[in-house]
């Protein structure tokens, strides 16, 4: 991580040539000091070297900043009520957690003893069952909160303004994993939380840095970041997000979600975040749907069901917390009971004999323990299985 974070000093303070965009980025300090030339053994430094070396220190503060967010204070009020209910009340901690970005990232710390080694993989359930009940009373106890309602402040609008669009891609994009079948889905919950982590790297070290949003798509968004700060909000949360030592599934994740080559989460939170962005009315090309949901293998009728659902989406479900015992032919029939069909549709749709369906079902029933497909349905949609 080390040369990692020699390279993000160097590139994230890139001295621009280009002319100046409308609103410039503001430079905290263009010139060394007298004193960093008398530490350095009276060589002159250029303003180049300068700026670079002032960029790591400001690199540095700026991940410390962020590292140290304040929580929603109704999310962390919540999380302190969960962990009265004891181990029984691990899915509403988890909940509460992952309603909030830097709760999440709180969590996900202390449950990797917070000294920047890679975890061993997993997301907050893994977390809350490694920490149990007191240990995170300890950590919602220790952190600073916000109330958007009782003190509202420029800064509280822009961090409930980032949180809510976390909570929405992660919405979005457990949908999705749902559609395209993606494995490791509480992994895909923190990075599609955190996918924009890096704008708040950037807000520290330059201000609000922002684009019009209203008018720019995401991609052209960040096109701007590359092109005046030279680099971009993905790589930056990526790098954030190693040294806090999360498993690098989701730091992967986060660095391509702008990448149109990007395939599992990376994809999932690629189309997630153009989805929401569309379901808040604002720019989100009608063609980058269609690719991005193709990436996954979700065709344009399926597209359309997800760009219905946002924002007038019924309360998320909650992702399984067991294995699923099912295949996924067995998966398939039980979701065309789900949604109505008798057995000689879900046949025709997934091109198997009748006699094939009847069988795969009543694997289902006696796999999950259920006696008719109603029971069936209800047992695999509490669980996250449909």
């Amino acid at each position: 991580m080390k040369g990692v974070g020699t390279v993000m000093s160097q590139v994230a303070t890139k001295p621009r040539t280009r002319k100046p965009a409308r609103r410039a980025v503001k430079s905290r300090r263009a010139t060394p000091s007298k004193a960093d030339r008398k530490r350095a053994g009276g060589k002159s430094q250029t303003p180049a070297e300068g700026r670079i070396g002032q960029g790591g220190r400001r690199l540095a503060d700026a991940f410390e900043a962020v590292s140290r967010m304040p929580v929603l204070a109704e999310s962390r009020r919540r999380l302190l009520v969960a962990c009265e209910g004891g181990a029984s009340a691990a899915g509403d901690a988890a909940d509460a957690i992952e309603s909030d970005a830097a709760l999440t990232i709180a969590v996900m710390r202390a449950a990797g003893n917070g000294d920047g080694s890679e975890g061993s993989g997993g997301g907050v359930r893994q977390a809350v069952e490694t920490l149990n009940p007191a240990g995170l009373r300890a950590v919602g106890s220790s952190l600073e909160s916000y109330d958007p309602l009782e003190a509202p402040n420029p800064w509280a609008e822009r961090q409930e303004r980032f949180r809510r669009h976390g909570v929405a891609t992660r919405h979005a994009a457990d949908r999705i994993a749902e559609l395209a079948r993606l494995s490791s889905r509480d992994e895909l919950a923190v990075a599609a939380l955190l996918h924009d982590i890096g704008r708040r790297v950037l807000a520290e070290l330059y201000g609000e840095f922002e684009v019009d949003d209203r008018d720019a798509t995401p991609e052209e968004r960040i096109r701007r970041e590359r092109r005046e700060l030279g680099i971009d909000h993905a790589l930056v949360g990526a790098v954030l997000v190693r040294r806090w030592g999360m498993p690098s599934s989701i730091a992967l994740a986060i660095e391509r979600h702008h990448s149109r080559q990007a395939q599992g989460h990376a994809a999932a939170i690629r189309l997630a975040d153009l989805i929401v962005h569309y379901a808040s009315g604002e720019p989100a090309p009608p063609e980058a749907l269609v690719t991005g949901g193709a990436a996954l293998g979700i065709d344009c009728d399926r597209l359309a069901q997800l760009t219905y659902e946002f924002p007038h989406s019924n309360a998320p479900r909650r992702r399984a917390s067991d294995p699923c015992p099912l295949s996924v032919r067995e998966i398939d029939a039980l979701r065309g009971l789900a949604e109505g069909k008798v057995y000689k549709q879900i046949a025709h749709e997934l091109d198997l004999s009748v006699s094939t369906i009847r069988t795969h079902l009543h694997n289902v029933y006696r796999k999950i323990g259920a006696v008719d497909r109603a029971q069936a349905v209800l047992i695999a949609r509490d669980r996250g299985w449909i």
